[in-house]
């Protein structure tokens, strides 16, 4: 079966085709076509409670891109979902109806949780249900999800109103950012941390589990790559020194500086101070809950887009 997926965030847009199979370890997916935008819809949203005509504009233009692939490719089964931009948007109605002329099909702007239980589905089709009780944690543009599970599936999960992106344009406004504008960042990000608890158990984790743009990328720089190479970083287990380490080091750069990494996606430059800093901030507190027991965080490729593509092809009854 050939399907197709669409994950709309507040900084990319990302479009995935793959062939799904059903094995007796479940549905296997295929990639055909794999790729990332940076439109950033959620510009200004945090601030103004609104879409910009110009992020719609690249949003839209995005859409048409992968219309044509997805058309290319003869796929028939499509999900479209937008998450944390879009909900907080008052005119959203606009979004959703020109994604719908586009795509032919109407665009689904999921809840919180809807986002984090299909991030815990993509991500452990990466690292595997090993039987641990394992935290997701998927960095978004402007949220981000906690979700507790284990092979039995999900224990656990809330959204909270963090994101590389919002953090960013709330918080982040020199270069490179200075001590009480990172502070913020992590106060922020305390407070977030604090409203999760009051739904996911933290310290009953026993395996951390990092996913989107900010965590890969943040990987990539504890790994030491000279270039973007999702092979390597799909699966890594990196200590959360390490961590901590990377994202002290994104901090201290510049915009010109962190140009100049060869693993850095352009769309990434201005947001990845605060994302580090969050991820960070996140992996170091939930140690601390679990008594030191846990020391590393894994960095996963996979995430709430093969979450969606898994969802489709759940849906079509393979």
């Amino acid at each position: 079966m050939r399907l197709g997926a669409i994950d709309c965030g507040t900084n990319s847009i990302r479009l995935l085709i793959a062939e799904a199979q059903s094995t007796d370890n479940g549905i296997q997916l295929k990639d055909l076509e794999r790729q990332m935008k940076i439109v950033r819809l959620g510009k200004g949203v945090d601030a103004t409670g609104w879409l910009a005509k110009e992020s719609l504009e690249r949003t839209f233009a995005a859409t048409r891109d992968y219309a044509a692939l997805l058309k290319e490719y003869g796929v028939k089964q499509v999900r479209f979902a937008a998450t944390s931009a879009t909900r907080d948007a008052g005119n959203r109605d606009i979004f959703t109806r020109g994604i719908q002329d586009i795509l032919g099909i109407e665009p689904e702007v999921i809840t919180g949780t809807e986002e984090a239980e299909l991030s815990f589905a993509g991500a452990l089709s990466s690292v595997g249900n090993t039987g641990e009780t394992t935290l997701v944690v998927d960095l978004g543009g402007g949220s981000t999800e906690f979700v507790l599970g284990n092979q039995k599936g999900v224990l656990a999960a809330r959204s909270v109103d963090i994101g590389c992106v919002r953090l960013t344009e709330r918080h982040i406004s020199s270069d490179p950012p200075n001590v009480s504008q990172v502070a913020r960042v992590i106060a922020d990000t305390d407070k977030a941390l604090a409203t999760a608890l009051g739904t996911v158990d933290l310290s009953a984790t026993q395996r951390i589990v990092g996913v989107a743009g900010t965590v890969t990328t943040v990987a990539a720089h504890a790994l030491g790559l000279e270039s973007y190479d999702p092979a390597r970083i799909d699966r890594a287990d990196i200590c959360i020194k390490e961590i901590s380490k990377a994202a002290a080091d994104m901090v201290a750069m510049t915009s010109a500086q962190r140009s100049k990494l060869g693993y850095m996606h352009d769309g990434r430059v201005d947001v990845i101070p605060a994302g580090s800093v969050i991820w960070a901030r996140i992996v170091e507190r939930v140690s601390a809950m679990t008594g030191g027991a846990v020391t590393s965080a894994l960095a996963s490729e996979k995430d709430i887009l093969d979450g969606l593509a898994l969802s489709v092809a759940s849906r079509a009854g393979l």
